[in-house]
């Protein structure tokens, strides 16, 4: 077998319920295992898995349950209170509608950035620009401030230049959720060709028609925990009849 690309040893992350609540001086020395204060709680705890070259793993659980906490985690947007997280990989994170983009800037200019932030040189971006607009199929708008597109259209753009980044990790958290039909069918087929050219998925969706398409396997988490690491078929199985009406 070989080397993991995604390697979780023992992690846990930590978040505030109250956002005016602040930490002590003391805080700063004291065990990060330490027990959690009343306006605090585990969004992650004892997760370990590993993953190999070229997986295809879908994030299974009902809303709040760390499934998009971990993708940030991967992504390195979050860092564990616990535990480790190593990526032997480079990550094209498409983990919120933004991208990462600059609302003030212009689509042609935020191409630019976003692509120049993950080491495309100004040359391959020059090369790729127009494949990535039209596979956007927004044309009309290079020029106007991303702030001004609509949410589908964001989407659009976005998934265009995550998705002609060479990382060898593919982060997808819900996103294609709010484009429309002809356009989730574009991007399936397109992260489909990068499933065949050996990238690696981490795919956040509540569409089972998605799951099952792109991932054979699953990680069920519920209450920051690891439920069933195994097969997506039997992930969403045990996720069905856990939360049956």
């Amino acid at each position: 077998m070989n080397a993991p690309v995604i390697a979780v040893s023992d992690v846990g992350i930590r978040f505030r319920r109250n956002r005016g609540g602040r930490r002590t001086f003391k805080d700063l020395f004291s065990s990060r295992a330490r027990r959690s204060r009343p306006n605090e709680f585990w969004a992650l705890r004892n997760l370990s898995f590993d993953v190999q070259p070229g997986e295809a793993i879908g994030v299974v659980g009902r809303n709040g349950q760390g499934k998009s906490t971990l993708l940030k985690l991967v992504a390195g947007v979050v860092l564990p209170d616990e535990g480790t997280v190593g990526v032997a990989e480079g990550v094209a994170p498409l983990i919120e509608i933004t991208g990462g983009f600059v609302d003030d800037l212009t689509v042609r200019d935020n191409v630019y950035l976003t692509a120049g932030l993950h080491g495309m040189t100004r040359s391959q971006i020059d090369e790729r620009f127009d494949d990535i607009i039209d596979f956007a199929d927004i044309g009309d708008f290079i020029d106007t401030p991303y702030k001004h597109l609509s949410s589908g259209m964001k989407v659009r753009i976005a998934f265009s230049v995550i998705s002609r980044l060479e990382e060898p990790i593919i982060l997808v958290d819900e996103v294609l959720a709010v484009g429309d039909r002809g356009f989730r069918e574009k991007c399936y087929r397109r992260i489909e060709e990068l499933l065949t050219g050996g990238r690696t998925l981490f795919f956040v969706s509540h569409n089972e028609k998605e799951m099952r398409r792109f991932c054979t396997r699953g990680l069920y988490l519920d209450k920051g925990t690891l439920v069933l690491d195994g097969p997506i078929d039997e992930v969403l199985a045990l996720y069905n009849k856990d939360y049956a009406v």
